[in-house]
Formats: structure tokens, C-alpha cells, sequence
């Protein structure tokens, strides 16, 4: 058996590879490299796709976080509510602009923001005299966040939400698009992700147009009327029209990948439920399925099992946020159990739309060998 990759996008490629050369080949002849047509169309077609009015391009989903509380204004000693499992991104963002990251804990069963950590957030908070300007919801490994209730919370609080989707692009929220469910969604098109270019890349996703043209404004150093007009103190965040070029002929087969991944995980779960603690999908979601996530009690043990066979397996993450050294100084709730938990029993393990049926089996059967 040869080595499985983790996500195989050299598969995929072989797949598109005319319509992609072709596609590139466009922005090399014509030499607009930079906020070129593609990225015009591009934001378009993931208007459509999301059901959002506005869609604003950008270099990487981090900056895509910065944008949105760059055009709200959130800085120095504003509190934002992040949960502590989840890549650094969330709250690298509010650190970055001198806002406070506020660290709230997870669901065991999602691994998305716990309602209730929310809540306690809040009421220790406003104990102290103090309100958080934004939630940041994370949709990890690509299941939306319970947003019905997190939107009732930041309407009764006048709070924002921005629903990190950089894992959830393609997936839904009581039939609604991830794109068009919070104040603004920030997505990443980083190569791993569900829908990935071959660099960084990221976008903005909003309904209200004074917004949209702000971002726009921000994501090209402030830009007015020109680029030497500046009216704001933006930053040089543009998404690259090759990267652009390549989207669009990702997005053409988006949707069948989406439906393969769910294939796949639905597969896992029926042959692994019974062994294994399996990620649950709420009734009334879909998930992108980024990553497939078991949790385990003897994960290293696991991994080096998976290893001798040739199978690749990764944690998503090791380290809960509260406890990495840049952020320690920042607030938190007293107790973030269930964060310091998964972060010591989640293993992720192939799922990608290339992955074919003997190595699906292969990896059903060692995990199912392993547990004997």
C-alpha cells in the first residue's frame, strides 16, 4: 500500500488540469495580476453561491478577521469573544488591532462555541463594567456554529457576530449558506481548505453595501477615489488574480466535492459509531466535512498504528489558545474544561473528495483492526 495523502490535491488538479492552465494562461496574457477581472468575477459568483449581497476579496482569512473589525472600528481594550479551541487566527486578529481576546470554552460534541460559555462570558463581564463589541464564532473542521441562539444573544446584547467559516464554506445553517447567516462571515481559501487556491486567500462576506465599500477601501491601503487618495489606514490585502483564476474553476466543481465529503464521512461513521467517539452533524446543518475528527483516549498509540500503515493523521489542536504563550495574558473564563480536553483527544483522519474506495476501506479497516 503506498502512502495515502492527507488531502489530495494533486488528484484534483490532474482533474482540472486543462481548464486550469487555460485559466491561468488568461491572467498571463492579459497582465492584470493585481484586482484583475477573475477577482470581479470571482466575488460575484460567490455572491450567488452564498445568497450574501457583498463579497470582498482579500489576501488570507486572517486578514479577512481584521478587515471586518477594522471597518467596525474595534481596537485598543475592546473585548471580542473567541473560543480557546481553535486556530490562532481568532484571535490573533483582535490581538493584532490591541483588542482583547476573550477565551470562552467549546462543545464537546460540535467542537463549535459553547451557547452557555457565551453567556458566562457576558454576565462576567458586565460584572466588571465591561461588554464585548463581537463574537467570533468558529464553524470548526466545518459545521456551523448553533447560530440561532448566538444571533438572539448578540441582538438582546447589541453584540456583533462574525461567523469564522474558513472550515465551513459550502455547508448550511437551517438551510441557509454559510456566507449569509451572521453580520459578516470571513472565510480562508488557504490550500487546504474545502475550497482552496494554491497561496493564500480569503474574502469578506456582508449584506450592507456602506460596509462592503469600506472593506474594499481597507484591503488596498485606504484607498479613495485612487490608490493615492487615502481616506482610511488600510492594509495591502488583495487576493491575487491567478488565485482568482484558479477559484473560479474550483467553484465550477464545488458542489459535487461537498457531496462526496459528506458521502465519505457518512461512511465512516456507520462502519467507525460503534468503536469510536464520531463527529455528530446537528439535524439541522450540513457540514463541509474540512476535517474528520474522531476523539480518542489513546490517540498516540493510534497515530503510530495509523503510521505503520501508511496513514496519514493530524491534531487540530494540541494546544488550546488560553494556554499558548502570546495569549496567556489575555481574559478568559476561570474554567475552559472541554477546550483542554479535545485538545488532548481529537485526531483527524483522511477525508478528501480524491480519496478512493480501497483506501477508504484500508482506513476503516487498520482503525477497526486498532481497536481489537
Amino acid at each position: 500500500m503506498n502512502y495515502i495523502p492527507f488531502i489530495d490535491l494533486q488528484k484534483q488538479r490532474k482533474v482540472l488540469s486543462r481548464t486550469l492552465e487555460s485559466s491561468i494562461k488568461k491572467v498571463l496574457d492579459h497582465g492584470k495580476f493585481i484586482i484583475g477581472p477573475e477577482v470581479e468575477r470571482l466575488e460575484k459568483k460567490l455572491s450567488n453561491f452564498t445568497g450574501s449581497k457583498y463579497v470582498i476579496s482579500c489576501a488570507s482569512g486572517t486578514d479577512a478577521l481584521k478587515l471586518v473589525l477594522m471597518v467596525e472600528n474595534i481596537g485598543e481594550g475592546d473585548v471580542v469573544i473567541v473560543p480557546s479551541f481553535s486556530f490562532v487566527s481568532t484571535a490573533e486578529a483582535p490581538a493584532f488591532l490591541n483588542a482583547k481576546p476573550f477565551f470562552v470554552d467549546v462543545n464537546m460534541d460540535t467542537f463549535n462555541i459553547d451557547v452557555e460559555s457565551i453567556k458566562q462570558a457576558i454576565f462576567l463581564l458586565k460584572k466588571n463594567k465591561m461588554k464585548p463589541k463581537a463574537i467570533i464564532t468558529v464553524d470548526l473542521f466545518g459545521q456551523p456554529a448553533e447560530y440561532n441562539s448566538i444571533i438572539e444573544i448578540c441582538k438582546n446584547e447589541n453584540i456583533l457576530l462574525i461567523a469564522d467559516s474558513a472550515q465551513s464554506f459550502g455547508a448550511t445553517y437551517e438551510s441557509k449558506n454559510v456566507g449569509n447567516i451572521a453580520d459578516y462571515t470571513t472565510t480562508s481559501f488557504f490550500p487546504s481548505k474545502p475550497l482552496g487556491c494554491y497561496g493564500d486567500g480569503g474574502a469578506v462576506f456582508t449584506n450592507n453595501k456602506t460596509k462592503a465599500d469600506k472593506l474594499i477601501s481597507l484591503r488596498s491601503h485606504g484607498k479613495g477615489k485612487n490608490k493615492y487618495d487615502n481616506v482610511n489606514i488600510g492594509l495591502n490585502s488583495r487576493l491575487d488574480t491567478i488565485q482568482a483564476s484558479i477559484l473560479l474553476e474550483k467553484l465550477k466543481i464545488f458542489k459535487k466535492e461537498i457531496k462526496i465529503r459528506n458521502n465519505i464521512a457518512n461512511k465512516y461513521n456507520k462502519a467507525l459509531k460503534l468503536y469510536f467517539n464520531c463527529p455528530e452533524i446537528s439535524n439541522h446543518c450540513t457540514s463541509s466535512w474540512a476535517l474528520y475528527t474522531i476523539k480518542t483516549k489513546k490517540r498516540n498509540k493510534l497515530m503510530n498504528a495509523l503510521q505503520l500503515k501508511k496513514i496519514p493523521s493530524s491534531v487540530y489542536y494540541p494546544k488550546p489558545l488560553h494556554k499558548q504563550v502570546g495569549y496567556k495574558k489575555f481574559p478568559r473564563l476561570n474554567k475552559l474544561v472541554n477546550s483542554e480536553s479535545l485538545s488532548k483527544s481529537v485526531l483527524s483522519i483522511p477525508l478528501c473528495p480524491y480519496l478512493s474506495e480501497r483506501n477508504q476501506e484500508f482506513i476503516i479497516h487498520t482503525l477497526l483492526e486498532f481497536h481489537k
